[in-house]
């Protein structure tokens, strides 16, 4: 879950999933993805398909009291939901004069959308005193669960990884990851209605009210662009749809009709979801047949701090790694770019790497050096179970 600005870790995996999981997995998975480029018209069906974000098999029924678009929609009493707010008022007003929305449908929506307190609690930043662990995190994703329905998902659906491999470059065993780390495979989607959760962020959470107004925005587009009810739409407490988890941005940007049956299904859809994950890598970089990261040999720890100063962008080759008493292990060319990544273990020594660009692509997905490297160690333990 767009990525001009970090989402917190949870679809981020989500990945941000609601049901049958405890808190603690909640704020491990990932947001979804971020949305920051223009999707490529050339691939398969991706402008003239139908993009649905629900679950449902056939297209959502069309409701005119929750459709943005109808200029028969009447406006539900401005007594409840967010109608009677000034700043919503605003923003109703921005999408009326930007996007030629309807003011009363919109008044309607907005009258009937709910405040979630428990969204609010979800993704309040973790408390001050908390020290994060990547191999407690990495316990989370790197288990029985996700390897074995790893394979099983990747058996099932070994047609479509490989079209999708050979499209956009992207090995299966990465795309199945994304998906076992957002949603185990789509048994955990979310069942917040996006409508309300991206409400409450864009109103009522001021640390990132911009982005998800942004989001709310893009969500509003896609409901109409696709006659779909917008309170039947569910996701992660983020606003993160279907089982990459997208974000509604990344979905209008990425998503792809990938078994061409004439409209986008994230929700229900596996082959969809699959060709949608590596279209989004293959929009953000990723390099066919390129390292991820490499294990690093480290002299000194007290002398690292300019490296992880400059970020997780890889820009730094051997020689200027060698000045501050790294250097790689294995087979890194010289001139390679890579950036210094540090994984915190709570009190225990620091994990260090070495990031090559597929690796801060990943991260484009979700913000999270902690998220691509759990992504790259459970698409190498998919890997290894295939043998």
């Amino acid at each position: 879950m767009t990525h001009a600005v970090p989402l917190p870790c949870h679809h981020a995996p989500t990945a941000g999933l609601v049901t049958a999981l405890s808190l603690a997995l909640l704020l491990s998975l990932a947001l979804g993805a971020c949305a920051a480029d223009n999707a490529r018209a050339a691939e398969p069906q991706a402008v003239k398909a139908r993009v649905d974000g629900t679950a449902a098999a056939k297209p959502a029924a069309k409701q005119p009291a929750a459709h943005a678009g109808s200029k028969r929609s009447p406006a539900a009493p401005r007594n409840g939901g967010y109608a009677n707010r000034a700043d919503v008022a605003a923003f109703i007003e921005q999408l009326v004069d930007r996007h030629g929305f309807d003011r009363r449908a919109l008044e309607g929506i907005f009258g009937q959308v709910r405040k979630q307190p428990s969204v609010l609690r979800l993704i309040a930043p973790a408390p001050s005193g908390f020290k994060r662990s990547w191999e407690a995190y990495r316990a989370r994703f790197l288990d029985p669960l996700r390897i074995d329905g790893g394979v099983a998902f990747w058996r099932e659906h070994e047609e479509a990884l490989q079209r999708a491999a050979g499209v956009y470059g992207v090995p299966a065993e990465v795309i199945v990851a994304i998906i076992g780390v957002e949603t185990i495979y789509g048994r955990v989607t979310g069942e917040f209605r996006v409508i309300d959760a991206l409400s409450t962020l864009a109103f009522d959470y001021p640390r990132r009210a911009d982005y998800f107004r942004e989001e709310l925005e893009q969500f509003l587009l896609m409901t109409r662009e696709n006659g779909a009810d917008v309170f039947a739409v569910r996701g992660s407490f983020a606003g993160a749809i279907g089982l990459p988890q997208f974000m509604p941005g990344s979905v209008r940007r990425y998503a792809v009709d990938f078994d061409s049956d004439g409209r986008i299904d994230l929700r229900s859809d596996p082959v969809d979801a699959i060709g949608s994950v590596a279209r989004f890598l293959s929009e953000h970089g990723w390099v066919p047949g390129a390292p991820v990261y490499f294990a690093t040999r480290i002299e000194d720890t007290a002398r690292l701090g300019p490296l992880l100063d400059a970020g997780i962008q890889p820009q730094f080759n051997a020689v200027q790694l060698a000045e501050f008493g790294v250097s790689a292990l294995g087979s890194a060319p010289d001139d390679l770019p890579l950036a210094l990544i540090d994984l915190p273990n709570g009190d225990a020594p620091t994990t260090y790497l070495l990031g090559a660009n597929n690796f801060y692509v990943i991260t484009r997905y979700n913000r999270s050096s902690f998220y691509a490297m759990a992504v790259t160690e459970l698409a190498d333990a998919l890997r290894s179970a295939r043998r």
